[in-house]
């Protein structure tokens, strides 16, 4: 069995044994690290790619810079990262940035944290957390 795993620099999909450390898979074409222990900034344009053909979850931290409480969880989110990942896609989304995106999804409460899995969401969450909560809803909710 193999997990898919888009790549965060350059976007291409990757193929890695389910049984082999994804922590330290690189990307097969441009050699980066597919996890680094920090969220991915996602945007209009790779939003879907990331969402849709990975094959673990994909969590998104939908945030904006003008938000006090964005700004108080993204480092919590962060250190989320480092214990989630490879199990997990860690990524953020600036809905000033990608509009389309936080209108599709109906975002009207920052931060939301939704976990997608195969392209559709599987569970949502409004308001900032502390890292160890949001690895618990995390694991509980995937």
């Amino acid at each position: 069995m193999t997990n898919q795993i888009v790549c965060p620099a350059c976007g291409a999909i990757n193929r890695v044994p389910a049984d082999k450390p994804a922590a330290s898979a690189k990307c097969g074409k441009c050699s980066n690290p597919l996890f680094s222990g920090k969220p991915v900034e996602l945007n209009s344009a790779n939003f879907i790619k990331h969402i849709s053909k990975s094959s673990i979850p994909v969590v998104v931290d939908f945030w904006a810079e003008w938000c006090g409480p964005c700004k108080m969880m993204g480092p919590e989110f962060a250190k989320a990262a480092t214990s989630l990942e490879p199990d997990y896609r860690m990524a953020k989304l600036d809905t000033e940035a990608a509009r389309d995106i936080a209108a599709k999804y109906n975002i009207q409460s920052i931060p939301m944290l939704m976990i997608f899995k195969n392209g559709k969401v599987k569970a949502q969450q409004p308001g900032a957390m502390p890292a160890a909560q949001i690895e618990q809803w995390v694991r509980s909710n995937s």
